[in-house]
């Protein structure tokens, strides 16, 4: 993965933003397929760890993979901001352990649809323009079809909805102090947030699962999930946090919820209802909406704010 960031480097020097911002796009792709991949394979682990031990699964060996690649403490700067690190990190930590709690008890692309509203409630945040309430909404209409407000039989567990949410707060946190703490430590901002995220679960994880955690015959799953889930898609986040404003990065994940939610079905047999589909669909469209409308930086514009 080395070779990752000396391409990146190369690449952010272009002779104008078409380039890294297409490089920033194909980085997310990569990211979010791989995100989900690892989100199928870890509730594969909930029978035997629970969502607590798979959290500390992905987050503990992610962690222990990224401190071995990129060794942090060999770098040292003068200027620090430990409080981005660590709410970096703690919003790492907070945001996986939720989001695979809600995955208990609803589909994972229901769960990703629900999460994604922090992102984009972010990307929302401060409009004034008529064509931006048009997404918010969709997105209204959107939680209105998915939030288990229907006395029907299929209505989604309101629990694992509120851990769905809690998610989408955790993630729009992690966007925010994602791009300070890249700002000051740059791919190390990675490892080191993982290392604290990864503080802050594995006390659960060891109290629901105890010795079972240690058992060698989940170490290939956990594993999977540690890569998939957070050592590449983190990395590539990062990347693409560096060259990308926090709200465009936020609606360039507006096919997340579809990514999940096709993962779901052919790694999981997840089955959706028309109505959920539709929820989905509302969610996707306001966060692209939202994107195509975002005003285009000019040559003399930064990236990064």
């Amino acid at each position: 993965m080395g070779e990752l960031f000396s391409l990146m480097a190369v690449l952010m020097s272009p002779r104008s933003t078409a380039a890294p911002v297409a490089f920033a796009i194909g980085v997310l792709l990569i990211s979010m397929v791989s995100y989900q991949c690892g989100a199928s394979l870890a509730k594969h682990l909930f029978p035997q760890v629970g969502a607590q031990g798979a959290t500390a699964y992905r987050l503990g060996l992610s962690a222990l993979i990224l401190l071995l690649w990129r060794r942090p403490w060999r770098r040292s700067g003068a200027q620090r901001d430990w409080r981005a690190l660590w709410g970096y990190g703690l919003s790492i930590g907070a945001m996986n352990l939720v989001f695979y709690m809600s995955l208990r008890t609803i589909p994972l692309g229901i769960a990703v649809a629900l999460e994604f509203t922090g992102p984009l409630v972010l990307a929302l945040f401060g409009s004034r323009r008529l064509l931006d309430f048009v997404w918010i909404a969709l997105v209204v209409a959107g939680l209105a079809l998915l939030l288990p407000l229907r006395g029907q039989m299929q209505a989604l567990d309101p629990v694992g909805v509120m851990y769905a949410l809690a998610a989408g707060v955790g993630w729009a946190l992690y966007i925010v102090l994602g791009k300070k703490a890249g700002a000051a430590y740059g791919a190390d901002a990675v490892t080191l947030g993982t290392s604290i995220g990864a503080l802050l679960v594995i006390p659960f994880g060891v109290a629901h699962a105890g010795g079972a955690l240690l058992s060698p015959a989940l170490l290939p799953y956990a594993l999977g999930v540690a890569v998939l889930s957070s050592a590449l898609p983190y990395s590539l986040e990062m990347v693409a946090l560096t060259l990308l404003p926090a709200r465009t990065f936020g609606t360039l994940l507006s096919l997340e919820p579809a990514i999940a939610a096709v993962a779901g079905m052919a790694l999981l047999d997840e089955r959706l209802s028309l109505l959920q589909w539709l929820a989905i669909v509302a969610i996707i469209v306001a966060a692209a909406g939202t994107a195509l409308s975002i005003r285009r930086p000019t040559l003399t514009e930064p990236l990064v704010n």
